[in-house]
């Protein structure tokens, strides 16, 4: 039913009118108080998919020094081979006790405030020399 006014248009919702033309505004409001909060989420998860992938990749750098290192490959080489597959950036600590040789692999992964943590894996291997024993 056109206005009398002559602006055209819809007509104001009417007390007797269906509900869906009453809640016309009710849906932009929701979606606008909704989408921080997915958003935050959506963050909150890429962030965690960071920190998993990040702690892989020192898992598989510890355990590629520890390879090398077993195989009495030279200090240089070692650590060439852990940061080959380590992500950018990590500190590499490797130790010899005895007849095993361990090598940890430690990176900071960023964020904001709390959410700037160490990531890292370690790896254990027997010396090949000690197993010809």
């Amino acid at each position: 039913m056109p206005r009398s006014d002559g602006r055209g248009g819809a007509p104001p919702p009417v007390r007797g009118a269906p509900r869906a033309a009453r809640d016309g505004g009710f849906v932009t409001a929701e979606t606008a108080v909704v989408m921080p909060v997915l958003v935050a989420l959506v963050g909150a998860l890429i962030w965690g998919l960071m920190a998993v992938c990040a702690r892989i990749e020192c898992v598989d750098a510890a355990r590629a020094g520890a390879r090398a290192a077993a195989r009495s490959e030279p200090q240089p080489a070692v650590l060439a081979a852990v940061r080959g597959a380590a992500p950018r950036g990590a500190r590499i600590a490797l130790a010899r006790e005895g007849d095993l040789v361990r090598v940890r692999v430690e990176a900071d992964l960023p964020g904001i405030g709390q959410l700037a943590i160490k990531i890292g894996g370690e790896a254990v291997a027997r010396a090949e020399e000690s197993e010809a024993r």
